[in-house]
């Protein structure tokens, strides 16, 4: 893990928490009261911020495991068509990212018990692994 730190200029400290390929990276900002967010940011992407840092990061998993995508237009609850075509896994994973859901939500949503939305998460996180894994193999940055 990276981590570079800078002072922006709304007087809030940043540094990378977390870095990835392609320009994507999660950002710690904290700011003069003491706050703490997390910021995913990626090229033609908009920066979301999150409270919880395994929350960003399971919004950097969604992002790798469908390619990429961009929230702007979609609404305030829509679902970026990317992720409604990756499928009920990538969407359960999507939905545990977003305010107020947590994984009972999702389970209830589906229909499912929570042992298999973490399943679903999981599934996720380890293709985003590989995806991030075989680019890295092939020499993208």
């Amino acid at each position: 893990m990276s981590r570079s730190e800078n002072q922006s200029t709304n007087g809030r400290n940043e540094s990378t928490f977390r870095e990835y390929i392609l320009g994507v990276r999660i950002v710690e900002c904290t700011s003069r009261s003491g706050d703490v967010v997390y910021r995913f940011e990626a090229p033609q992407h908009r920066g979301l911020a999150f409270d919880d840092p395994d929350l960003a990061e399971l919004y950097a998993d969604v992002y790798f495991d469908v390619n990429g995508f961009e929230e702007a237009g979609t609404g305030e609850r829509g679902v970026p068509p990317a992720i409604i075509q990756a499928g009920r896994d990538t969407l359960a994973a999507y939905f545990l990212t977003q305010p107020h859901t947590d994984v009972y939500w999702v389970a209830s949503f589906y229909g499912e018990k929570s042992e298999k939305i973490r399943r679903y998460v999981s599934r996720v996180r380890k293709r985003a692994e590989g995806i991030r894994r075989g680019a890295t193999e092939r020499g993208i940055e």
